[in-house]
């Protein structure tokens, strides 16, 4: 536990009650900076968006990595309304829309469900704002923090609302899937690398990626339906896009439906490509003989 930590969360305390606009702008202005001045981070953008639209021009290449860096900005600081503002504060700015259906039974419904939440920036306001609007017991999971108190402020942030569970990745499968045979809900970000442990390649943007394939068994292992939900950062807060189930999904093969997933998923970030998290170093674990790109 630091003293800068402990000052960073009483400024995002603080700014919670300050205007929406203020914060953003705080945000673009920061996230200009940190363009510029992140320089290791900032490569590893290029790089990730080199090697995803090598069709694109450099630069509307260049303008998607500086619009990547703004909306990091935003994001982190809009964490501090969504876990200290008023709770009318925080419902008046989170738009969700999409499939009636699904929204219906996310919050009345009683099968297992996964959401595939993929790597936007909005996904800790996705998570909010569905939570805010069911009683059902949904997890969720995350790697903890080196910091203690950061890591209890983000876990506290993101059980606010509703009847959240928080695992971390070291308690291992046994409590999702039971959480989901019980009927709960599992918010499901899959689309990162996390090493080479347990992971399949496919392609992501035609390029192998290493990924684990934990939303086609879960889906399996907890008989569950896939909803993708897809979040957006907008001028008047967050807009969630709830999507219908898939109806082909899990198949018989992890790898294709792996791959299936990346598929998809590139559908969403074609839409908005400055709002996914080009930030992380998707491609860092490489297939045996690959030269690294990072």
């Amino acid at each position: 536990m630091s003293l800068s930590s402990q000052m960073g969360i009483g400024f995002m305390r603080t700014l919670a009650h300050v205007p929406l606009p203020l914060v953003r702008g705080f945000g673009a202005f920061l996230g200009r900076v940190l363009h510029v001045v992140a320089a290791r981070r900032r490569r590893v953008v290029d790089t990730n968006l080199a090697l995803c639209f090598p069709h694109k021009s450099p630069e509307e290449r260049r303008r998607i990595a500086r619009e990547t860096f703004v909306y990091v900005a935003q994001s982190w600081l809009d964490r501090s309304w969504l876990w200290h503002a008023p709770e009318e504060t925080v419902a008046a700015r989170l738009k969700v829309k999409g499939s009636a259906r699904e929204i219906d039974e996310i919050a009345n419904g009683s099968e297992p469900m996964i959401l595939f939440a993929p790597h936007f920036y909005g996904l800790d306001a996705a998570a909010t704002a569905l939570t805010m609007h069911t009683a059902r017991p949904s997890t969720t999971i995350y790697t903890t923090q080196r910091d203690p108190l950061v890591d209890e402020w983000i876990r506290e942030g993101r059980k606010r609302f509703g009847n959240v569970i928080a695992l971390n990745r070291v308690d291992g499968i046994k409590p999702i899937v039971a959480g989901l045979r019980k009927g709960g809900l599992l918010y499901l970000l899959p689309d990162m690398d996390f090493g080479r442990d347990q992971t399949v390649f496919v392609p992501f943007y035609g390029v192998p990626a290493s990924t684990v394939p934990s939303l086609s068994r879960f889906a399996r292992l907890g008989r569950a339906k896939v909803v993708p939900v897809v979040s957006k950062l907008t001028r008047d807060g967050y807009e969630i896009e709830v999507l219908p189930a898939w109806r082909d999904f899990p198949s018989e093969d992890v790898v294709a439906d792996t791959a299936l997933m990346n598929v998809r998923l590139q559908g969403y970030i074609d839409t908005m490509p400055s709002q996914y998290y080009w930030v992380h170093r998707r491609f860092k674990t490489r297939p045996d003989g690959a030269a690294p790109v990072y």
